[in-house]
């Protein structure tokens, strides 16, 4: 509760005022009805106005008569209204002030959680569950928020005026309420019990749903080049019938309670006239009490359903709020150092070492994906990375930066172990061209300026050119202005490598991570990329991951990986002449060149 808490005491004033404001309203609804009781009774003869209460004794004498009494009576009930009205529109005003604001900082303080989890972290939620989270649980609790501060006051000051009113009115005929007590207080207990489990399975439904509509966008080019339409709709379909499913078992429970309420209330009242109109006839009540109590009772029992459909409420934001709280709980398993002594430690050099780094990316299993690894990188050097598939090369350059921690052994930059690094500092310093090359949506230029949000259009140009990107850039219609879609939908494999190649430029890292990303692009074009590095990163330390041998063969160094091992390290002369894995790759791509 601490923690909920602490997101509305930002907004105490619209927490206490919304509910202020419903007491307003609350009050009018209590006095409406024995206004109009006076008029039925007193204004009309009904009731000899000698027996009436003493506010309404000395009105009619101060009024002159019948109808002027009538009049009066009128104009309070006006007067009541309109400040009934303004209470309303405040409670209203101040419940959705209060509840926008309260999930606004929820989604926010979500939001950065998630920025800070590690891949291990956001592996263990799927992308449609986090964004289930991020938009539908938090939207459920913001409607409890709004509804309860609505409804927290009127509904129970509803149920406490009432009640005090109608025994003032006739405390046999209050007696009837008893009845359907008991009866109502059960159904609220089996409500919460049944409908809790029920909205907490709906919003797992909707994780999946979101998780497959996601995935089909995302891959829709492959779907259909696969013509795998058919097969995803079928995988859709199964989605969202289960969410269909299960929301309406969650909704059931509001089928069958909003019915038997309804009954309960006209059960109640109809006692009420049966008993009422006997003391009605025996002159013990008059016409205008038993109108009145009867809109007491309405407003009793009204009052009921109102707290039922907060606890149903409730219930969802409940649900919504565990699954919260499990992302906010979640033990980040990469933490930032945040002492006094890592924010001065930057990398200024570029040199990097491996010391006997072991990783498993599960943690309970035997097989581990780097297995003691040592090795090290002296600072501007160019390295090339090279190994079958599923040898852990890039899982070996992703912890210079943490986007993993070793299980064992350390890494270590410019001789400081990368755990001693605030993460913003350790990352600032090191640029990355992953395999996966991810632009976001806006323009190109706007990518590029991911590098340096410093950048001029000169130097976003140059960088371009270096990445022999700037003559398929100029070729647009807008050139640097033309608009990237999501995920890049509207360039090439080879011109979305070129412009993340551009956008790790414009950083100036001390360290350059290329992860296959020349793979779409000819060797001609390769050549030219590395000749760039080679010039405009004189200082900085590259490291080449790459399949072809022509993209390392190069380099100052070539690391062979095997099964997570080292298995060599040599310039390319060294590891053809004595390193086994290095000559089965070099010879089965000579093997495919002259087959072609």
């Amino acid at each position: 509760m601490k923690r909920w808490a602490g997101y509305a005491k930002p907004y105490a004033p619209f927490f206490i005022l919304g509910p202020l404001c419903m007491i307003i309203e609350v009050i009018g609804e209590a006095l409406m009805p024995k206004f109009l009781a006076g008029i039925i009774d007193y204004g009309t003869g009904q009731a000899d106005i000698s027996e009436a209460a003493p506010f309404y004794r000395w009105l009619f004498a101060h009024t002159g008569g019948a109808s002027p009494f009538i009049v009066a009576i009128m104009c309070a009930m006006i007067i009541t209204a309109v400040l009934m009205m303004i209470g309303g529109v405040g409670g209203a005003y101040y419940g959705a002030k209060a509840s926008v604001n309260y999930a606004a900082d929820l989604r926010s303080d979500i939001y950065k959680k998630v920025q800070q989890f590690s891949f291990a972290n956001i592996d263990k939620f799927s992308t449609g569950s986090l964004v289930t989270r991020l938009t539908n649980d938090v939207t459920q609790i913001q409607n409890f928020i709004n509804m309860l501060l609505r409804m927290c006051l009127r509904s129970p000051g509803m149920l406490i005026g009432g009640v005090i009113m109608a025994i003032m009115v006739s405390g046999k005929l209050t007696m009837c309420l008893l009845m359907v007590l008991p009866m109502i207080v059960v159904s609220v207990i089996f409500l919460i019990k049944v409908a809790l489990p029920r909205f907490t399975r709906q919003q797992s439904k909707i994780d999946a749903l979101n998780s497959t509509v996601q995935e089909n966008v995302t891959n829709i080019r492959v779907v259909k080049s696969f013509v795998r339409e058919d097969y995803e709709k079928e995988k859709f379909g199964k989605a969202n019938g289960e969410l269909k499913q299960s929301a309406f078992d969650a909704m059931r429970t509001m089928i069958m309670m909003q019915p038997a309420m309804t009954l309960f209330m006209n059960a109640t009242i109809i006692a009420i006239l049966w008993f009422g109109g006997n003391m009605l006839i025996k002159s013990t009540l008059t016409a205008g009490n038993l109108t009145a109590f009867i809109t007491y009772i309405t407003q009793i029992l009204m009052s009921l359903v109102m707290m039922t459909m907060i606890f149903v409420s409730m219930s969802r934001a409940m649900a919504s709020g565990r699954r919260i709280a499990q992302v906010l709980d979640e033990e980040t398993d990469i933490k930032d150092n945040l002492s006094a002594e890592a924010e001065n430690i930057k990398v200024t050099k570029g040199e990097i070492e491996f010391k006997n780094v072991s990783f498993r990316y599960y943690k309970n299993s035997d097989e581990k994906v780097l297995d003691s690894v040592s090795l090290k990188i002296p600072a501007g050097t160019t390295v090339g990375v090279i190994g079958s598939t599923g040898s852990g090369k890039s899982t070996l350059v992703s912890m210079i930066a943490r986007l993993y921690d070793a299980d064992e052994g350390e890494v270590l930059v410019d001789g400081v172990n990368v755990k001693d690094y605030r993460l913003y500092n350790l990352r600032e310093g090191i640029g990355f061209v992953l395999q996966k090359n991810l632009l976001f949506s806006g323009t190109i230029k706007d990518n590029l300026r991911w590098g340096s949000f410093e950048a001029d259009d000169e130097e976003i140009k140059e960088m371009a050119s270096y990445a022999q990107a700037d003559n398929f850039i100029t070729s647009f219609k807008d050139g640097y202005d033309t608009v990237i879609e999501q995920g890049g939908t509207n360039v090439s494999g080879g011109q979305k490598q070129r412009l993340c190649i551009a956008r790790a430029l414009l950083k100036k890292p001390k360290i350059l991570v290329l992860d296959d990303s020349t793979s779409a692009v000819d060797t001609a074009t390769e050549k030219k990329i590395r000749e760039a590095f080679a010039n405009e990163l004189r200082g900085s330390t590259k490291i080449i991951i790459a399949q072809r041998i022509s993209s390392v063969k190069d380099s100052d160094l070539i690391v062979v990986l095997n099964d997570g091992r080292v298995t060599g390290v040599g310039t390319h002369d060294e590891l053809l002449a004595g390193n086994t894995e290095y000559q089965e790759i070099y010879w089965s791509q000579i093997d495919k060149k002259e087959g072609a």
